[in-house]
Formats: structure tokens, C-alpha cells, sequence
């Protein structure tokens, strides 16, 4: 994270956003979406991170969280979801995404093919309640405010049920605040 003026903190939850490359509907994509669930759920059931919140909208995803090493989950998340979706699009012989990520690809990045994902998360440490209940409500609101759904509860690939007593499609460690 050498670039950037974000910093994480330890022994805090954090807000981080994860967005596509030149925001790229990617998870309008039922089966590319559930390759991001399927990532937050083996974080969390290896106690690798808490996972606090997340929303996941069709170009990118917010999710609050907190490790032992943040960055690092972060990062090898970003790595295995960008690989997997990559192949997942190779497979389907999505030529449009596929030509779309390879254009929108930092030059920088000379030993891929593809850039999935922008650079950096924008780790916003949530040091006080009030941070934290500001950070949710906006993460569960998103889908609200795009105009996608009436009600948070409507909108599957978010954590607002799991905070109004209903399953939802992951497990969250609710803070007790």
C-alpha cells in the first residue's frame, strides 16, 4: 500500500471498497457474485477475517471487516476473485469483458494479461459507533439509493438481514456497539 495515503489499522474494523476497472458491470453476473460470496464465506469460516458488513453491487463491493493483518486478506482476496472470475470469463468466452479488462489494465501490470480490480480498497478504519452505524447504514442503503430496490431487506448480496434477525446469504460477526 505504498501508494497510497490510506493506511489500516490494527485491531479495528475497516470499511473497504473493492471497485471493477472503469466500473464494469461484472456482477450483474449471478455466477461471477457468488464467486465473491463464496470468497467472503472461506475468509470468514477460516477465521482468516471477521466480516462485519458488505453489499455487493454490479461494479463493485463494500465490505467492513477486521483481521489480525487486514491487508494482506485484502490483497490475496483481490488475487484469488480477480483470478477466478478471469478463468470464469475465459470459460464462457466472455470476449467483451475479457477485451474490456485487458484494456483498462494498468501498464504497469506487465506479468497479467487482465486487471480485474482498481488499485487499493480505501481502508477507512471505524474507531468510534458512530463511524461504524454510518459505514453500515451507507453499505446497506447503496442498492436503495441506485434505485435498484425499495428496501434494503430486498437486495440478496448484502448483510442487512443478517441485522434485522433474517438469514442471510453469509454469515456476520454483528458487533455488539
Amino acid at each position: 500500500m505504498g501508494r497510497s495515503r490510506y493506511k489500516f489499522l490494527e485491531n479495528h474494523p475497516h470499511f473497504l471498497t473493492c471497485t471493477i476497472v472503469n466500473w464494469l458491470p461484472v456482477f450483474s453476473q449471478p455466477e461471477l457474485a457468488q464467486i465473491i460470496l463464496n470468497s467472503l464465506d472461506f475468509l470468514h469460516t477460516n477465521q482468516r477475517f471477521a466480516l462485519h458488513g458488505y453489499v455487493i453491487m454490479e461494479n463493485h463491493l463494500h465490505i467492513i471487516a477486521s483481521a489480525e493483518n487486514l491487508s494482506k486478506e485484502i490483497a490475496n482476496f483481490k488475487s484469488f476473485t480477480a483470478r477466478s472470475i478471469i478463468d470464469r470469463l475465459k470459460e464462457k468466452k466472455a470476449e467483451y469483458l475479457l477485451k474490456q479488462l485487458k484494456f483498462h489494465k494498468k501498464l504497469h501490470k506487465t506479468t497479467q494479461d487482465y486487471q480485474l480490480w482498481q488499485e487499493g480498497s480505501h481502508p477507512q478504519a471505524l474507531i468510534h459507533e458512530k463511524m461504524f452505524i454510518q459505514k453500515l447504514e451507507y453499505i446497506h442503503n447503496n442498492p436503495v439509493r441506485r434505485g435498484y430496490v425499495d428496501e434494503p431487506a430486498h437486495w440478496r448480496y448484502s448483510s442487512y438481514r443478517n441485522y434485522i434477525g433474517q438469514e442471510g446469504l453469509l454469515t456476520i460477526d454483528i458487533l455488539d456497539i
